[in-house]
């Protein structure tokens, strides 16, 4: 009996000396641990930065997103600066022809100084209102044609004493004839007006139609008889 008491006293012993030893090993920090629970160290200094690491491997493509919304339009910007000129242009295609910048100009205003021009010739109109051109022949009463083209004529003539009657000739043949019928203690005017075309060389002029009985054109001081004409048109061809 004493010696199985003794046997069990001495593993109690044992055993309670064995759990102080693990009690006591398990109390103690970590070594690897910046700092044990039992012991308190200053920090340390941080370390120096490391180098970098490697560029890594590109990845894959990924999927096609979706398409965005449009942008909101931007206000218009200021003019920019005008650029340098430009090289001269290819010339154009020639234009049509255009007409003569050269004026053709023929136009005569005469009047009557005698007062009972002889029939069947030409009456000489010497008094001169406009003849710069010298296109009207004082000493024939014809006007010459020098500009080929449109002319207009016009003649007023006072009647008196008798009747009158006159006509308005070219190249030799008589374009228009007037006739007027004079009363007695009145003065009256016989008047005409055509256009005509003219050739370079064509004649122009007014005598009287018929007999002397018909040969009442008068002009005085006070009443004149006058005989006109100018080109409208030349002939540009």
């Amino acid at each position: 009996m004493r010696g199985l008491a003794g046997f069990l006293l001495c593993s109690l012993l044992l055993l309670a000396l064995h759990g102080t030893q693990v009690a006591a090993q398990d109390e103690r920090p970590d070594p690897r641990m910046p700092c044990a629970n039992w012991m308190g160290g200053v920090p340390g200094h941080p370390g120096h930065n490391g180098l970098p690491g490697r560029d890594g491997k590109d990845g894959k493509d990924g999927q096609k997103g979706e398409i965005g919304l449009p942008g909101v339009v931007g206000l218009p910007g200021f003019p920019g600066a005008a650029g340098p000129m430009g090289q001269p242009g290819i010339p154009g295609m020639k234009g049509q022809k255009g007409e003569s910048a050269y004026v053709y100009r023929s136009a005569f205003s005469v009047g009557l100084t005698e007062r009972a021009p002889h029939p069947n010739v030409p009456i000489r109109f010497t008094k001169i209102f406009y003849n710069q051109q010298n296109h009207y022949d004082a000493s024939t009463g014809k006007f010459l044609c020098s500009i080929p083209g449109t002319y207009y004529f016009a003649y007023h003539l006072t009647v008196y004493l008798t009747d009158v009657k006159v006509s308005l000739y070219k190249k030799d043949r008589a374009v228009i004839i007037t006739y007027d019928q004079f009363q007695n203690n009145n003065v009256d005017q016989a008047s005409g007006s055509v256009l005509l075309h003219l050739s370079t060389g064509d004649e122009v002029w007014l005598q009287v139609y018929g007999e002397g009985s018909n040969n009442g054109v008068y002009a005085d001081n006070t009443n004149d008889s006058t005989f006109m004409g100018f080109l409208l048109y030349p002939d540009t061809d």
